[in-house]
């Protein structure tokens, strides 16, 4: 009995291997689909901008609907560059956004080392407020904040943009979730050797957190890079203004003048498209290991 019922065994084992096999393959296919239609509905949008900013308004205004034209060109951009200033805007939204970052980073950071490894009075409490805060809507805080800079007179400066973004609730529950995964022996065995609270945060749980670090780094470039409402009410100086504020005080010169509209909305999306190529890897890893939905 013994050697009749091995054969049958190893062959259910294949038969349940192959049907296994065939459903995880259908499984990937219907993944790779919706992977696929979803790029699509991303793509074809900026596909269109740049496809459309190619064209002579002309040729947009007799085929709005085609996707070819007998002659490209490049008028539409080198109309922006020269009513526009875009190389200074460009500057501004890269140091507004760069500082933004390693501000969050920074002080986030430190906030969620105290929540998750220090134990004080009222720990509970002020992590409370932190993740109440979410709940808050930004264009609430508009008016206050305003008067605020107003009256330490920051207005038309880069730290009206930068102090916001140092304060970002979900960048110090991205550090609290992540610090508190860390084994709490490692802190623990560096305070009994004698090292600080400072000492371990930098030399042991901030190496440790490359992850966290990219995907609040990533997450604050992109939305500072994208602001466009505070920079609008705080930045009238045309010297100081960021890109989006930028691009829309020349777009609304242009009126229906597509071909100009579509450039500015491309060059305000290509660093975007240029950072996520660069960085795809960490803000996949970043999203995976802090768990980002």
């Amino acid at each position: 009995m013994s050697t009749i019922a091995v054969p049958r065994r190893r062959a259910q084992a294949k038969a349940e291997s192959r049907t296994t096999d065939w459903r995880a393959r259908y499984f990937n296919w219907f993944c790779v689909s919706v992977l696929l239609v979803f790029a699509a509905i991303w793509v074809i949008p900026l596909l269109w901008a740049l496809d459309t900013s190619l064209k002579p308004d002309a040729v947009i205004a007799a085929q709005p609907t085609s996707w070819w034209s007998s002659t490209w060109t490049f008028h539409a951009y080198q109309e922006l560059f020269n009513i526009g200033n875009i190389q200074t805007w460009y500057l501004n939204s890269f140091v507004i956004a760069l500082l933004s970052a390693v501000f969050a980073v920074v002080a986030c950071s430190m906030v969620g080392f105290a929540i998750a490894r220090t134990q004080f009075k009222g720990r509970r409490i002020i992590y409370g407020l932190i993740a109440a805060g979410l709940l808050i809507p930004s264009q609430v805080l508009i008016v206050p904040q305003f008067q605020e800079f107003n009256y330490v007179h920051l207005l038309n400066t880069y730290w009206v943009q930068v102090l916001p973004a140092v304060a970002v609730p979900i960048a110090v529950i991205i550090f609290v979730a992540f610090f508190t995964g860390i084994p709490a022996s490692l802190g623990e065995a560096a305070h009994v050797d004698g090292a600080s609270w400072w000492r371990i945060y930098r030399s042991i749980y901030m190496p440790l957190s490359k992850p966290a670090i990219s995907a609040v780094f990533i997450f604050t470039f992109v939305w500072k890079w994208n602001d466009f409402l505070w920079p609008l009410l705080t930045l009238t100086n045309t010297r100081i203004m960021t890109l989006p504020v930028g691009l829309s005080q020349v777009g609304s010169a242009f009126g229906i003048m597509y071909a100009e509209l579509m450039a500015s909305a491309v060059l305000g999306a290509l660093p975007l498209v240029v950072v996520f190529l660069l960085f795809q890897r960490q803000i996949v890893e970043g999203i995976a290991t802090t768990g980002i939905k």
